[in-house]
């Protein structure tokens, strides 16, 4: 019957072309409508105007107490031969525990039976992993909230000057802080951290610095910490020195993050306002680049970072909105 009608129509009636017509213009105006929105098409307009028709996804955070911190207070004086300083600074009593030569194998081996078989808690867990695959072994007890620098050096009947080229078998150095009390290991998430530590030798020169930074938890992960790149998108003050304000609320940032390097790789950033609007402050990591450099207004307007143009698949905020709100109410 519709056939019937249908036939009819196109021999008989000059409405069969204006409703075929009409039919394609509907659906063409309502995809340009769904894809693009209502107003000028994407084509005509800026891109970096729009707003992304494809959202960045947000990765889920869940906020974990590091109890752990390590800095290295001169880098530059640290060799093999001179040793190198550590300044732990804990929020519990911690007993850091130095391992000169340790076997890179062996230690990665130890990070996986950290998942599969035990608990790294303590340094003689750790000894155990390793089958005690290393040439030398500090230890310190760290009171809470203790900073005193702690020095550690191969000793001299060591008789070791470099650990060959690279690639090598052995970390110069492995730091391992740990909890000394049994309660606060039930009380914290985290409970160890292991830091590796690359120091100048005769065989490989680049100045110190740590090469990896691991996070230890009560469940059985860990967590491989990455180094933020912070945008400096305005011109330094003239005296060629950041606020300390502003220089200790970029900070907090990355601590609440877990992420806060050495003091050395921040002190060029002057400036942390927003690379797009240059006005709001700087607060979404994006991955996997992990350039920091939009603010939350600019965030929503990126599939690709600003910075070196990479796709972005996921971002995160340092600090949400209420924290933000009371830091800036704390400041003024």
């Amino acid at each position: 019957m519709a056939a019937v009608f249908l036939v009819t129509l196109y021999e008989y009636s000059p409405l069969f072309y204006i409703a075929l017509v009409s039919v394609c213009f509907l659906v063409t105006s309502a995809v340009v409508v769904g894809w693009f929105g209502l107003g000028v098409p994407v084509i005509l307009r800026n891109s970096e105007e729009t707003e992304s028709s494809t959202r960045v996804l947000k990765k889920r955070m869940r906020q974990v107490k590091n109890p752990f911190g390590l800095e290295i207070p001169r880098p530059a004086a640290a060799s093999l031969t001179k040793g190198v300083t550590l300044t732990p600074d804990c929020l519990e009593d911690c007993v850091l525990t130095c391992y000169w030569g340790c076997s890179v194998q062996k230690l990665h081996e130890a990070l996986q039976k950290h998942v599969y078989c035990f608990r790294i808690k303590t340094p003689q867990a750790l000894e155990d992993a390793l089958y005690n695959e290393y040439l030398y072994r500090q230890q310190y007890f760290i009171k809470k909230n203790d900073k005193e620098e702690k020095y550690c050096q191969l000793p001299e009947d060591a008789q070791v000057v470099d650990f060959g080229p690279v690639p090598r078998s052995r970390y110069p150095l492995v730091a391992l802080l740990t909890l000394a009390d049994e309660e606060d290991r039930e009380i914290y998430d985290i409970i160890a951290m292991v830091a590796v530590i690359h120091i100048p030798d005769e065989s490989y020169r680049p100045c110190l610095g740590i090469l990896f930074q691991y996070l230890l938890l009560a469940q059985g992960q860990y967590h491989d910490l990455k180094q933020l790149f912070m945008s400096a998108s305005s011109p330094a003050p003239s005296s060629g020195r950041a606020s300390p304000g502003k220089s200790s609320t970029d900070r907090t940032l990355l601590e609440k993050a877990g992420l806060a390097g050495d003091e050395p790789e921040l002190q060029e950033e002057n400036s942390k306002d927003c690379v797009v609007c240059q006005n709001g402050p700087v607060n979404w990591v994006l991955l996997p680049c992990r350039h920091t450099c939009l603010c939350d207004g600019c965030v929503r307007y990126f599939q690709q970072c600003p910075m070196c143009r990479q796709f972005v698949q996921e971002s995160f905020p340092l600090c949400s909105k209420k924290e933000q709100d009371e830091d800036e109410s704390t400041r003024g």
